[in-house]
């Protein structure tokens, strides 16, 4: 059986996309990869938080809001980067489950 990739919540030293291949989900390096995306989730919510109240204050210089940009970019970029490895590393739907969050037909329908 082959390892599956992993997405990691890092960059490599190059800038280029990080894999784990591994079958243990438990494993040390699969442990600090959720701790990552943990931190990572929780610094964009302290971002907005910050962002918000910098908005309000007409008192913020261009370069503050810049940087506050730039920070929030990195943000997103991490939050888009965990999005796509849980999103992959979700179970594939059965047979049975593939038209389950479809409401039949009738339901909701007009009458006609």
């Amino acid at each position: 059986m082959s390892a599956k990739l992993r997405l990691l919540p890092w960059p490599g030293l190059a800038g280029q996309r990080s894999y784990l291949a591994t079958d243990d989900g438990d494993s040390p390096l699969s442990r600090l990869a959720d701790e990552i995306e943990e931190v990572q989730l929780r610094t964009g919510v302290e971002l907005l938080d910050h962002a918000a109240k910098m908005l309000e204050d007409r008192k913020a210089s261009a370069l503050e809001l810049r940087f506050l940009s730039a920070r929030l970019s990195e943000a997103l970029r991490d939050a888009l980067r965990v999005a796509e490895s849980r999103g992959e590393r979700l179970p594939e739907p059965d047979d049975d489950d593939a038209g389950r969050d479809t409401p039949p037909a009738s339901a909701g329908g007009t009458n006609g």
